[in-house]
């Protein structure tokens, strides 16, 4: 969207991301950097080929940045300083919201009040004090790395400490006190500097409501509803005040409560276009958020400007990727036959894949008359998107899995269990008892992801006719994957391949003698036409991993579900790193 309102403009815009990412789909020039913005280097490479460095996500790594703008990077032997907009220091600041929110109330602005969690041994009596200081129910979230509501956890009462302990003990926290609030709304904000860093102005977009569901932003209104034009004022002016306390140019989403009392808090700041500005594109057509994000870090910011819409109204609505990959169609045909005198509808997809609940694109409706209902004309549209939200939360209800077969019984597993013995979709099975240890930590993930699982012993030596009466009764049960673990020769696994259709994966176990390496060699080292999948040496774990991905080709469930954990692991390295940065090698090395 920032490279369709630079194109009339003349502006040229590089971009780093993947090969054929969105972007580089309409933005075909020769200097393209094919790659990751987490790696240092690539970031460098962009930084060579323009002349302005921005965002449009805030989880960077600022030290090159930082490096960037302040020490520059070479270009034929010569160092080369490019601007960083909005600055390196304003966006190392809002990625710790514990951070960023203490910012905020030392600057007068007001914020819902928060402490600090201890991580580790310390985590139990650390949340006790937040219940003594804040009250239940509080708020526990992470500093780093969170969006789209991720990274948060509602601590009702000490119950919940042990859960809180196991899904958010090892990331970097804070607690914060429980808002009540009646409506949530969001300001775009355009801030402007001189040459020397020094601050012009600001300017405030109108303010608009913002729904979310899921922890994520379905829904935009503008004007927001039943909402006075003095709380819509008190909003413009508290972001405006938030924004003009940080550094550097360009558009920052502020995200805030509005209280019972009408009051308004501070929730968080987005330093980059927003969902909540995506109206501004057919609204402010004159100023889009876009447009003014390339006027303010270039610098060409007309001096008198005005971003009121010339529209009456407006409604924004994410598609986000339902069940199945095509759910969205249904609706993307409706933007096609809504369109009257009353109401304008704009379709944007942005060339992204579908997946269960990922942004791929947005519908703007909009209405130049004040007497048009535009939510009663927009509800076909808001009905789609809410049909398929709920059929993306029916899939993920039934425990991540398939529709059973007619003829299945009900499972025979305890609730707190996913095991199934009737129509389990993975069957673990091993060698001996002796193996039942190494493969605890594949009854975890499976438990972890609710996969319907049962196990069983089938040696290959001892018991073959049971090992081929399970390899065969396999796929005609609905097993989708077989797990076998062995040691020393490690023949189970090979065999039960040769005689199923069903995926097999093997998990070496380390024996007495060789370290496991003759059960790994015994595995992997299968002939052609009888593939045997392998992981390493006691590595359950990564055995069931691979399974819950092998359902999540014909599972949206489980897709989203490793989606999620992938996110997690990420979640927990760059908190980690954030901790390391924090209290130094030797503090870090203590408490571990």
């Amino acid at each position: 969207m920032l490279i369709e309102a630079a194109g009339p403009l003349g502006i040229e815009v590089v971009v780093l991301d993947e090969a054929n990412c969105p972007a580089r789909q309409i933005n075909l020039n020769s200097k393209h950097v094919t790659g990751s913005f987490k790696d240092p280097e690539k970031v460098r490479e962009l930084a060579r080929r323009v002349d302005v460095l921005t965002v449009e996500i805030e989880h960077v790594n600022t030290e090159v940045l930082e490096e960037i703008a302040t020490k520059g990077v070479e270009v034929d032997g010569r160092m080369k300083k490019v601007a960083v907009h909005p600055s390196w220091e304003t966006i190392r600041l809002i990625q710790d919201k514990f951070l960023q929110k203490e910012f905020f109330g030392k600057a007068g602005l007001p914020i819902a009040t928060q402490i600090p969690i201890e991580s580790g041994t310390a985590m139990k009596k650390s949340l006790q004090k937040a219940g003594q200081t804040l009250g239940f129910p509080f708020m526990l979230k992470a500093r780093k790395g969170s969006y789209d509501g991720r990274g948060n956890f509602k601590v009702d009462g000490e119950s919940d400490f042990e859960q809180a302990i196991a899904e958010m003990g090892k990331l970097s926290l804070y607690a914060e006190k429980f808002q009540p609030f009646k409506q949530e709304l969001a300001v775009m904000v355009l801030r402007t500097e001189d040459g020397e860093g020094k601050l012009r102005d600001v300017h405030a977009y109108p303010a608009v409501e913002t729904i979310h569901e899921d922890s994520i932003c379905t829904k935009v209104f503008y004007p927001p509803r039943q909402t006075s034009s003095e709380v819509c004022e008190k909003a413009r002016k508290v972001a405006s005040d938030v924004i003009r306390g940080l550094k550097g140019r360009g558009v920052f989403a502020v995200e805030m409560f509005v209280l019972e009392d009408d009051s308004v808090m501070v929730n968080e700041v987005a330093p980059r276009p927003h969902n909540s500005g995506h109206y501004t594109i057919e609204a402010v057509p004159y100023m889009s958020q876009y447009k003014a994000q390339l006027y303010s870090i270039l610098d060409i910011v007309p001096p008198s400007i005005k971003l009121q819409p010339r529209v009456a109204g407006a409604i924004m609505l994410n598609i986000l990727g339902g069940r199945e990959e095509e759910s969205h169609d249904k609706l993307v045909d409706l933007t096609q036959s809504l369109y009257n005198d009353d109401m304008d509808v704009f379709l944007h997809l942005y060339g992204k894949a579908s997946k269960p609940g990922r942004k791929i694109g947005h519908i703007t409706v909009t209405s130049y008359s004040p007497d048009t209902k535009l939510e009663q004309l927009a509800a076909p549209l808001v009905k789609e998107v809410n049909q398929i939200r709920q059929d993306r939360i029916n899939a993920s209800s039934a425990q991540l899995r398939p529709d059973a077969p007619a003829t299945s019984q009900p499972a025979t597993a305890l609730s707190s269990s996913s095991r199934d013995t009737k129509n389990p979709l993975v069957v673990v099975t091993m060698g001996s008892d002796s193996d039942l240890g190494v493969l605890k930590g594949a009854f975890e993930v499976l438990e972890k992801f609710r996969v319907p699982y049962d196990f069983t012993i089938t040696s290959a030596h001892r018991t073959p006719h049971l090992m081929s009466e399970l390899a065969k009764s396999a796929a005609g049960r609905g097993i989708r994957v077989l797990i076998a673990a062995a040691g020393g020769a490690a023949a189970l696994p090979g065999m039960l391949a040769s005689e199923t259709t069903v995926p097999v994966i093997g998990v070496p176990v380390k024996a007495t003698h060789l370290d496991g390496v003759d059960s790994l060699h015994s595995i992997v080292q299968m002939p052609r036409g009888c593939p045997v999948a392998t992981v390493g040496i006691n590595n359950s774990t990564n055995a069931a991993l691979l399974a819950v991905r092998i359902l999540g080709t014909s599972d949206a469930g489980y897709r989203q579900a490793m989606a999620d954990y992938i996110d997690g692991m990420c979640e927990e390295v760059e908190a980690k790193a954030a901790r390391l940065s924090e209290i130094g090698w030797k503090a870090y090395l203590e408490k571990k």
